[in-house]
Parts: C-alpha cells; structure tokens; sequence
C-alpha cells in the first residue's frame, strides 16, 4: 500500500528507523512478527532528536544520518575483549557503507588503509600501535582511541578493554532472599534497616551457611505524600536511601547533645515497630522517614572526628557533581516539592545561574543530604563486610531497578540522556495481553553513547562498592527496551536498541574490579540470542521452579538435569505468590478477592491444583519427598517446600535462592502486579503461616526455617538445626 501524501514512505521511514536502533516490527514468538505503529516509531526518533514528521524530513534526516555514518571513521565505542587478537585493518576494505559499524573490533576492519590508530590510557599513558591496528597489551579499562586517516581525517571514540568474561561465583552455594523493609527486628522503627541486614548476614553465613543474601533495590527513593513505596521506582539509582539507616549504629549518634529529644524519638519508634510486630499494622515507611530525619538533625550537628572527616571529603571527592547535584535535588525538594517538572522555571535545569544561588543559598541542605548518602554508604560497606567475615563467598546481593522515576533527582539532573516524552515498559505478551508501562523514562543511546557511557559506568561504580553481587532488573534492557509514547497505551510502543556490547564490557569491567557476580533477571520474553549472549559473557540468568517447563516439547515439569547451571535457581520472586501460596491454592483466592482473573476462579483454581500436583508428582518420583502426602497440594506443605528445595539442589544451578518467607509458611506475595490500593504492595512485614509478623529475633529461631535450611546448609558448615 502507498503511503498518504503526508506519510514518508513505509521503505524510507524503516530505513532511518534500523539507522538509529528503532524497531519498526519484533517477534514476541519465533512464528509470529508484529508491526509497530508507524506513530510509535516517528516518536521514538523524535526523542532522539531526528524529524520524521513527513516525507520531506525523513529523505533530510536519511541522508543526513547515512552520510554521518558513511564519514565517521570511529563508531562512539569500541569494545576490546581482553584475550582477544588486536584488529587490524586489511588492505583493502571498501569504506563504510552507511550500516552502523559494529563497536567490537570488527568496527576497525572498516578503516582506510593506512590509519594510525592511537590510545590515551585511563592513566594517561600514550600508545601506538602499528599500522591499522590496535597497540598490543593494552591495559584493562576505559581509554581513549584517536584515529587518524592518510587524507588527515581524525576520529575518537572510547576503548573500553574488558575481560572475556565476568567473575564467577566461588563454589556452588545458597542464599536468602529478602525485601529489606520487611525485615523487622526488636531494633528496628519500624521497618527493616542496614542493621538488620548485618544481623541476618551475620547469622545466615555462620550458623545455617549461606552463600549471599539478596534484597530489594535501596535507591532513594522520591518523596511525597505518601512516598511510591516501590523499591523500583527510585529517585536516584545512583545514591542509597537513607531511611536504610541504623540511627544507633551512627558514631555521631553518642554526642548528639539534646538526648531528651533522641529518647522521644526512640519512644515513638517503639510504637511504630510495635503496630507493625504486634498490631499486625502495615509498614509506613513515610512515617519511618519522619522520625529518622529529626533523629538526623540532631546527629549530623556533631562536628566529624579527623578521621571521620577526611573519610567524608574523600567521599565527596570521589561522586563529585554527581553527588552534589543528588544532594540540592533534594534540598530543592523540600522548598518546591518532590516532582522538578513544577519548580520554578530556572530551577528545572541543573546547570542555571538560579540552581546555582539556590545550591550556595541551601549550602546547609545540601551539606545535610550528602553527609546521609556518606553514611548510608558506609553501612552498606559495613553489611558487606559482615557478610563476608560470616563465611558469605558473595556476600549482599544488591538489585540494580531497570529505571528511575521520573520526577527524581537522576531524571533532573541527567535531563540531556534521557528520553523526553517515553516510557519503558513491555508489549502485549502471553500473561498482560495490554502490555505494561513502568512509567519510566529510558536513557537515550544516542547520548549514553556521546558519553562512553559515563552514566551508566558511574552507577556500576557506586554500586560496586557495597556489593558482593548485582542483580539486575530486567537485563534485556542492555540490549533493548520497549518505550511507549507519552499518552499511548503500551501496545503502541516500539523496541529502542542500545549498544549491548560496550554495556557489557562496561559490566565485565566494572564487575571484574570489585570482584563481584552479576545476576539477570532474564524472565519473560527475551530477544533470540540475548540469554546465549550473557551466558557466554558469564551475567547468570534467572530461573523460577514454576515457569521451568519443557515449552518446546510435551509441557511438563523440567527435569532437573536439564536446567542450566549459569543461573540462580529459586521457587519464587518477589512479584510472585510464595511457595505455599502456589501449592494450597491462595494465591487464586487473592486474586479472585481482588476482581484480578479473566476466567472464572473454578477454572483458576483447577489449572492452579494441576500445576501444583504435576510439580509435586515429578519430586515424588525423584525421591524428594519424605512422606508423600496423600491429600491434595499443600496437605503437608512444610514437608513440600522442602522437597522443592531439594529438586532446586537437584539442578546444576551454581545460586540457589530461599525465599525468606517462604521459611515461615507466609501466603502473602510482597508485591501483586496489577494493583495499586487494592493491595499493600511493598508494605508488609514477613509473616508465618497465619499472617502474624516474625522479628527477625524470632525468625532465626524458627523451627521451620531451620528445617528447610537444613536441606540447603553445606556438609559441615554452622550447628545441626533444632528440630
């Protein structure tokens, strides 16, 4: 079909389209290829900064991105794997034919013969290499790659110099999973804080032998009222949150001059943690907040030690404008409201005269929100290093969100790489026939690319230092993202595409620096070639017990001989029903009381029983059930969650993953997608089978959860469990 008189041509828009990453079509399944509206792909360009509004701009913007391509000599990146054979360039190689060159080596065989090629070292060594290629021995890490052809044309782009592959985990183990707020101790305000953490490492790596422990993301968060309670929607992915914080555990906290005022606090603290623990209250994180920031005024109005300070100032140093413009953001936030879209014009951009005055006017403010992000930061330190003096092999294993809100301190102050105007989110699939948007604005590759990708390394680099592993939300994103127009429903958004190759490096590199793992949640649907991609660069995948199934075969269970052993092999997630939820059913139930199924609850019901009783045949016949119970699923749930505790044994997973409520018998799922105020997401304590909270003090003297860790805990590693 023709196009309208003010449509470009379908051939020409697709062409500019594949120029800058935009997909005008994908396929969700290997039989099936869906078109992307045309709008969808006009507004992604758009956000890229290119017109394809009609015919006459797309053929400018065309011919303008061809013959940029076609005159470049360097691509912006270009990844070295160490191990690899430096390129040379062969003498005679047609130039560029308009495709994007690659970023890998194979982006220098398209130079003319006769280019020089000339490395700066992250530590400002000069290097040369020979003829059309590059210096040999070049040092792990991100350089600087100049170009100069025989017709005197230069080009520059960043070499990044990665390992072949990421840092393995150290041995098969096991570990907890677990969403920090939710894990209330006697010593905690109310929600679960840093202390807590160090306690439960401290013990899981001692006494039950556990390998890691995973929790939520801790970015912070925006404020308002009330605060996004989603850990994965934060303000900043960069900076930690500070209402993380043990109060207690701040040296600062013994000088602090009005006492009468920090024991009031500690009072009301009581009486949040004790309507959570034992009014069966929700977690009221906002209220938390309130309490730990006045405790905070009056902690961070102790003058540092010598040493405290230099420690500060060196921190300062190292995040730099990064912190700085972290911390007036949340100055500004307190005068003009948490969402920058509103503040006064000047105040929009981080780089205004008025930003300026305003950062010297709330000099004070901004001394007070960076020295938080000091001291969250050194607690995470702490946690880590607990965790690993308890025996831990990793240690903490953080969760990188796949995005940020977009009224935060990280969409303010790094307006230039984001998307104006789009939202991540994902296309119609098999279990959301709407599709899903995030509500959150993606990063532009165009511009990560202009950087070296200088935002995303700084964040690996920030997170790094507390952590013994990363997971990462949704790591299909270092390859694509689906982003929806402002306004647009999600299925009338299309896949953006990002320079995968020199992300990884970055990973492998950064990863490869702090000796720590990288876990990707790789759930859902996944472009061909991208789990292959990661495996072979060593990012572990994620596998849930309940979506294993032989898909391309007969259906059934997957034996556990053939999952792969690249993975993190657990029973269930966070936005999934815990394991005894699945196996009695509740989960349906939940869900019915919410108005949430597209079919009847009796068929619910009767596809959910099969599931569980097809799972649990298959553990019958291995053997992995002690004393097979003869009624339905979850007639003997605690003898059942231990026996797919041993099916995930069973596998070559090299993590296995324990759900820490899942040791307690807690039905409630911590977050349920598709609800907002129907559910509490985010706001839940961990609870026994009853739905009464446990403090972590009785938690770690469980019954249960030692005999479920006692099917986990290494040979000889910690005490035998209490029966």
């Amino acid at each position: 079909m023709a196009a309208a008189p003010d449509e470009p041509p379908a051939e020409d828009l697709a062409r500019l389209a594949e120029l800058h990453g935009v997909a005008t079509s994908y396929r969700p399944a290997p039989d099936r290829t869906v078109q992307v509206p045309a709008s969808a792909v006009t507004a992604a360009l758009a956000a890229l900064g290119v017109d394809a509004t009609g015919p006459d701009a797309v053929r400018t913007a065309l011919a303008a991105r061809e013959r940029e391509l076609r005159e470049r000599l360097l691509p912006p990146t270009v990844v070295q794997w160490s191990g690899a054979e430096p390129a040379a360039t062969p003498a005679a190689l047609p130039a560029p034919t308009g495709v994007p060159a690659p970023t890998g080596l194979a982006a220098l065989t398209a130079l003319p013969a006769g280019t020089r090629l000339r490395v700066e070292t992250e530590d400002g060594e000069e290097r040369a290499g020979e003829e059309g290629a590059l210096p040999a021995d070049l040092p792990l890490g991100v350089h600087r790659l100049t170009a100069t052809a025989p017709d005197g044309r230069t080009g520059e782009a960043c070499l990044v110099v990665a390992p072949d592959r990421l840092p393995a985990p150290p041995g098969r183990s096991y570990g907890l999973l677990v969403q920090l707020y939710s894990l209330l101790s006697r010593r905690s305000w109310g929600m679960g804080d840093l202390g807590d953490l160090t306690e439960l490492a401290g013990w899981a790596g001692r006494t039950a032998g556990a390998g890691f422990v995973q929790v939520n993301p801790l970015h912070a968060a925006v404020p308002g009222a009330p605060t996004d309670p989603s850990p994965y929607r934060p303000s900043s992915r960069r900076f930690p949150d500070p209402v993380h914080l043990r109060i207690e555990d701040i040296p600062e906290f013994a000088y602090a001059e009005d006492r009468e005022r920090l024991s009031a606090l500690l009072e009301r603290a009581g009486r949040l943690r004790a309507d959570v623990l034992d009014k069966g209250a929700l977690i009221d994180r906002d209220a938390v907040w309130e309490l730990k920031r006045e405790a905070l005024e009056q902690i961070l109005a102790v003058p540092l030690g010598p040493g405290r300070q230099a420690a500060y100032d060196a921190f300062r140093a190292a995040h730099g404008r990064a912190l700085d413009d972290h911390a007036t953001w949340c100055a500004l936030a307190e005068l003009h409201g948490s969402d920058w879209h509103r503040w006064p014009d000047g105040l929009r951009d981080p780089r205004s005269d008025a930003t300026a005055r305003a950062r010297s006017e709330l000099a004070d403010r901004v001394e007070f929100h960076a020295r938080l992000a000091w001291l969250t930061d050194g607690q995470l330190r702490a946690a880590q290093r607990a965790a690993r003096e308890s025996g831990m092999p990793v240690g903490i294993v953080h969760d990188l969100a796949v995005g940020v809100h977009p009224a935060g301190a990280d969409a303010w102050a790094q307006q230039d790489v984001f998307a104006a105007g789009m939202s991540v989110g994902a296309p119609p699939d098999a279990f959301n026939a709407r599709g899903q948007d995030w509500g959150l604005p993606p990063w532009r590759p165009d511009r990560l690319a202009a950087t070296g990708h200088a935002p995303y390394r700084d964040l690996l680099r920030a997170l790094f230092r507390y952590a013994g592993a990363l997971r990462i939300d949704h790591v299909m994103g270092l390859f694509r993202l689906w982003w929806v127009p402002q306004g647009s429903p999600p299925t009338d958004g299309t896949y953006v595409h990002y320079d995968a190759e020199a992300m990884l490096a970055l990973l492998a590199l950064e990863a490869t620096r702090a000796g720590a793992v990288v876990i990707g949640e790789d759930l859902g649907t996944v472009e061909p070639g991208v789990r292959e991609t990661l495996q072979r660069r060593g990012v572990l995948g994620t596998s849930v017990l309940w979506f294993e199934r032989d898909w391309e075969g007969d259906g059934r269970p997957l034996p556990p001989e053939r999952w792969r052993a690249d993975c993190l092999a657990t029973a269930t997630t966070h936005d999934l029903p815990p394991t005894a939820a699945r196996l009695t059913g509740d989960h349906v139930d939940l869900r019915d009381r919410l108005g949430l199924l597209i079919r009847s609850a009796a068929e619910e019901r009767a596809e959910a029983t099969a599931d569980a009783a097809e799972w649990l045949a298959l553990l019958g016949s291995l053997g992995l059930l002690d004393s097979p119970a003869a009624g339905p699923p979850g007639s003997d749930e605690e003898e059942e969650i231990r026996a797919v505790h041993r099916f995930l044994l069973r596998t070559p997973a090299r993590l296995i993953g324990v759900w820490l409520p899942d040791g307690l018998g807690d039905r409630r799922p911590q977050n349920l997608p598709g609800t907002w105020d129907e559910y509490p997401n985010w706001r839940l304590p961990v609870a026994d089978s009853d739905g009464r909270p446990v403090p972590l003090e009785e938690l770690v003297a469980s019954p249960r959860l030692r005999a479920l860790l006692d099917v986990l805990r290494p040979p000889g590693a910690g005490p035998a469990a209490r029966r």
